[in-house]
């Protein structure tokens, strides 16, 4: 009888559910916030989809059109649980209380009011729709507006949002109003974890060391030209210039990508990643050949970086909206950060071709079937990358003055380089003078 009985109350929980009117998750969800502090309050306006707030049946009227007169009322709770208990507000390091819900309405989709922030906080003035209005629930916006108490509005304010459950992909945007400086715009992807909206200098570069210490370590491709780079000089006097040759290039790049002194046409991203793994099929076909010796393999180093620093400023891009005010240092804390994770992988490398070819595989030979395996891999991805450049037309830019400004800082950025491999090539030369060169000097 006890079976029976549990058996009977699962099978009807099993059908009350089935008839509860569930909400899909929806595929992409976009939400626009603007934050603005004043005096002793910060206003958080918020626009979310209705069709992203699951698990509440909201009320309708006639042939399922939604009774805007009878959902006013399950709104405020709406909005605490699926917004405001989603985000986290910290004035300096100190955690704002839970905010008054000064305002909240529910909007057409057609509504352009979140344009700007002065649009938007005036639509909460405006007339609230009413059931005259026929729309169906899942297209319509809910706006809400926050506000929480705060010491100074001349503070230094965080965000942690996450809104990941709200959708399969959201996409937050979110514009910062100081009250004595421009409107700052951030735009990130489900949990982007602490955001702070005005960054002191050391806080910008700690989140781009980091940033970059994971980049390199999470960059197939780079390790692989580092990796080839390494294999025939396993000892840190042979590296010393090599890896200093690579470090100056693609911090040159990096840089002057980030201060827009690249080409920006659609061609040039596939062309950069063709020629990055272009790069490391050279590298593992010259560990084959073996012709390389020191002063060869740093000068070749230096060429592909430049072309890896592009690389570099292509996933820096969406990271570079939080460097606040401090555009260079985090560039450099981004450098920092790779050349920090290239010294772990180096570290963890060198011992471990050490043991490699002192116990298992002659050195010769197994440079010979690294470099082959490393090259394989390379070719695919040359032949496929190209594929992808080739679907882009590549146009003469026009010759007026924006070019000709342009042309002239790449002149400059080309003198600038110049001059670092004749200072770079001057050092090896005296450095070679001073001593033969060890055994480590030669591909074998």
């Amino acid at each position: 009888m006890p079976r029976t009985r549990l058996a009977l109350l699962t099978a009807i929980v099993l059908l009350c559910a089935l008839r509860l009117p569930a909400h899909d998750v929806p595929n992409d969800v976009t939400i626009h916030t603007f934050l603005k502090p004043g005096g002793d309050r910060l206003r958080l306006l918020v626009r979310v989809p209705m069709k992203a707030i699951s698990d509440v049946t909201f009320p309708e009227q006639g042939k399922g059109f939604l009774d805007l007169e009878k959902v006013v009322v399950l709104l405020p709770d709406a909005a605490r649980l699926w917004i405001s208990d989603n985000v986290d507000l910290y004035e300096e390091a100190v955690r704002l209380p839970k905010p008054r819900i000064a305002a909240i309405r529910v909007s057409l989709e057609s509504d352009q009011s979140f344009a700007t922030y002065p649009q938007a906080l005036a639509h909460f003035n405006d007339t609230a729709l009413t059931n005259a209005t026929a729309v169906v629930w899942d297209q319509t916006m809910l706006d809400v507006l926050f506000e929480y108490p705060i010491q100074s509005d001349a503070s230094a304010f965080s965000i942690r949002p996450r809104f990941e459950r709200l959708g399969i992909r959201v996409l937050t945007t979110l514009r910062f109003l100081p009250p004595n400086g421009a409107e700052r715009a951030f735009e990130f992807t489900d949990n982007p974890g602490l955001v702070r909206l005005d960054p002191r200098w050391y806080q910008a570069a700690g989140r781009f060391v980091e940033a970059g210490f994971w980049h390199i370590l999470d960059g197939t491709d780079h390790l692989l030209f580092l990796f080839c780079l390494v294999i025939p000089f396993r000892r840190f006097r042979a590296l010393i210039p090599i890896v200093t040759g690579f470090t100056i290039a693609h911090s040159i790049t990096l840089i002057a990508s980030a201060y827009d002194l690249g080409p920006d046409a659609l061609w040039f991203p596939p062309l950069i990643e063709t020629l990055i793994a272009l790069s490391i099929l050279y590298m593992a076909l010259e560990n084959i050949i073996g012709t390389g010796t020191v002063h060869k393999r740093w000068m070749t180093a230096f060429g592909f970086g430049l072309v890896h620093g592009f690389g570099f400023s292509f996933a820096l891009r969406q990271t570079l909206q939080f460097a606040g005010s401090h555009l260079l240092t985090s560039l450099l804390s981004f450098n920092i950060g790779i050349e920090l994770g290239q010294l772990l992988v180096l570290a963890l490398l060198i011992p471990a071709l050490e043991l490699l070819f002192r116990f298992i595989v002659a050195e010769r030979m197994g440079t010979i079937i690294l470099s082959a395996f490393v090259g394989h891999t390379a070719w695919h991805w040359t032949t496929e990358r190209w594929e992808q450049l080739r679907k882009f037309p590549f146009l003469w830019p026009e010759m007026n003055a924006a070019w000709l400004a342009s042309a002239m800082r790449g002149v400059m950025v080309m003198m600038i380089i110049a001059a670092l491999v004749w200072s770079v090539a001057l050092f090896l030369k005296r450095r070679a003078t001073l001593g033969p060169p060890g055994d480590s000097d030669q591909i074998v």
